[in-house]
């Protein structure tokens, strides 16, 4: 019993210390624009992910954009929708479909070489 907890321990212990890979102390930063498209309330989002301290960017990354309404949280059903890798490094593009304009919470996850979820705030407002 004690040799099946030691090797669980170190079973532990070791995913911990390596489970992440090289990027674990990797921290992303990224700059979200969306711009209105020609059907209401769908936007097309360009996002630049870069590492927080190196400034380098983020490639090979998984990202997937979520949208939630802080004045009604979770009142709102918005498709969660993936970003595909844009034509520059560490840019990539998403399309998203909001249910009404407003200040949403635009949330980021990635997963990859990096893992982390970035929360933006952001105002959607009508095409001009």
């Amino acid at each position: 019993m004690i040799a099946a907890r030691n090797s669980l321990l170190s079973l532990l212990i070791v995913t911990g210390s390596f489970g992440s890979g090289l990027a674990a102390g990797v921290k992303a930063r990224a700059e979200v624009s969306c711009a209105a498209t020609a059907k209401p309330l769908e936007y097309d989002c360009t996002i630049k992910l870069s590492d927080s301290r190196s400034g380098a960017a983020l490639t090979d990354v998984e990202v997937t954009v979520r949208a939630d309404m802080p004045s009604m949280p979770m009142a709102h059903n918005v498709k969660p929708a993936k970003a595909m890798p844009g034509n520059e490094p560490g840019t990539y593009r998403a399309h998203i479909k909001l249910e009404m304009h407003g200040d949403w919470v635009v949330k980021l996850d990635l997963v990859g070489p990096v893992r982390d979820r970035i929360v933006k705030s952001m105002r959607f407002e009508p095409k001009p």
